[in-house]
């Protein structure tokens, strides 16, 4: 029999869930304060956990000289476009995974596992000649593709697993009823399935917005710059720019943030649902 909790036992959990909460929301509100700093006071001596007075000339540098708004607006679209395509394709690989049965299929589910233990950038170089003999070098469109490529293996993993959980009597009902195998996913799977889309979206469009060195080696325009790279740019050979850096950080995170705030049921259900086979 497990006995009741003590209160001993109570305090020592919440004080470590205590610790913990600051240990993971310090940096987030120590990059938000700093944006908030005129620059010469970021550096000011003892340090000040809480600014005397507030100033925005961070954001303004941000959008009046790094012209950062265009770099927003690139992520946002590249980050959109390769995470609804490559969810939408892993949805149509994972059903095909998920229901039907042939010689290659279990070497397709190796290949897509194994392309996750294989680090981006050493592929850069081979890939950068690809994208340089395809004219798609400082293009948007060729970022997008290398970004569908990379997503749609684990996302397809991921959404077969939520494919196998639902029976396959409710599809069989439907093309009973006169659907086709097509319309049976399209009209009956897929609204179940929507928390598991959901899910993958969020995760296709966090892993894009947030990549790195794809972005880095492909794009060489300030008119075609993500935000990754903008934040790259602040670090110079001799100095670090925290005060741009930091309000370019604060501005990066709020997308996936509201986009998890909103979201958040679907993650969470979804994620459960696709983790337990029934």
């Amino acid at each position: 029999m497990i006995g009741k909790e003590t209160t001993a036992g109570r305090v020592t959990k919440f004080t470590f869930l205590g610790l913990w909460l600051v240990f993971s929301l310090f940096p987030l509100y120590w990059i938000t304060v700093t944006s908030l700093k005129a620059p010469g006071d970021i550096f000011a001596f003892p340090l000040a956990y809480w600014p005397e007075r507030f100033s925005l000339e961070n954001y303004q540098g941000l959008f009046g000289t790094a012209d950062f708004g265009t770099y927003l607006v690139n992520s946002l679209v590249v980050a959109t476009v390769a995470g609804a395509v490559a969810t939408a394709i892993s949805t149509l690989s994972a059903y095909v995974l998920a229901r039907f049965e042939f010689r290659t299929k279990s070497a397709l589910l190796m290949a897509a596992l194994v392309t996750q233990m294989i680090p981006s950038f050493i592929a850069l170089g081979p890939l950068y000649l690809l994208m340089t003999d395809l004219r798609l070098v400082d293009n948007r469109l060729g970022l997008v593709l290398v970004y569908i490529a990379v997503c749609v293996p684990f996302c397809t993993v991921m959404l077969r697993g939520f494919f196998e959980n639902i029976p396959d009597a409710l599809e069989e009902a439907a093309m009973i009823d006169g659907l086709s195998r097509f319309g049976a996913l399209v009209r009956v799977l897929l609204p179940v399935m929507r928390p598991g889309i959901v899910a993958a979206f969020i995760f296709n469009f966090v892993n894009c917005w947030n990549e790195l060195f794809l972005s880095v080696t492909l794009m060489n325009s300030d008119s075609n710059k993500t935000v990754p790279t903008a934040l790259n740019g602040f670090i110079s050979s001799f100095n670090i720019d925290w005060g741009s850096m930091s309000a370019a950080a604060v501005l990066t995170i709020l997308p996936t943030m509201v986009l998890f705030a909103f979201a958040s049921r679907h993650i969470v259900q979804g994620l459960t649902s696709g983790a337990v086979k029934g």
